[in-house]
């Protein structure tokens, strides 16, 4: 299993402890696994569950096999604290993806862009890559934007991330701003 996200690992720390979490596209579970060991209940759903199968029946942990970009958004409103999107990317669930975080909900997300599909021809698909600031402009204008980046990984791949929040009445979520 790969390492999760830096990313991702980042921002963690904005969720509230045995925080309900969705985590789109799952892959083979390297954030559901994540997310597990530090308390979260995490909803893990992918079109193919075979990568992620050894988490099945694990505490905390319930896998969804669905085709999220052929049937309708199945999650209700305010259903989960946190989602998490990386390598994966369609644009109609943007407008999903609020609707179902809770007030102060965390958004985390971590995608390739256009260049990456320059530089190592994946993905191939348009559909499947942001263009630039692509990914601010799919951004919920509602949103607290927490933290964006757009640039080459140290592991050169062509990305773009994100971090928003869900407003709420008490934002209990902010980040530390550093000192300097």
């Amino acid at each position: 299993m790969m390492r999760p996200s830096a990313w991702v690992m980042r921002f963690a720390g904005l969720l509230p402890r045995r925080a309900h979490v969705l985590d789109v596209a799952c892959g083979e579970g390297r954030h559901t696994a994540y997310f597990a060991l530090r308390g979260a209940r995490v909803t893990a759903v992918d079109i193919d569950l075979h990568a992620i199968e050894p988490l099945a029946g694990a505490p905390g942990i319930t896998l969804e096999c669905r085709d999220l970009e052929k049937e309708p958004w199945p999650y209700a409103d305010e259903a989960f604290d946190a989602i998490v999107v990386t390598n994966y990317l369609h644009r109609p669930h943007f407008e999903h993806y609020m609707r179902s975080l809770r007030p102060g909900g965390v958004f985390i997300m971590e995608t390739f862009t256009k260049a990456n599909g320059l530089i190592w021809g994946r993905p191939r698909n348009p559909a499947h890559y942001l263009l630039e600031r692509e990914l601010l402009m799919l951004t919920p204008a509602e949103a607290h934007i927490v933290a964006y980046e757009e640039g080459m990984t140290t592991e050169d791949h062509a990305v773009a991330r994100i971090v928003w929040t869900k407003p709420a009445d008490a934002e209990p979520y902010g980040q530390p701003l550093g000192t300097r």
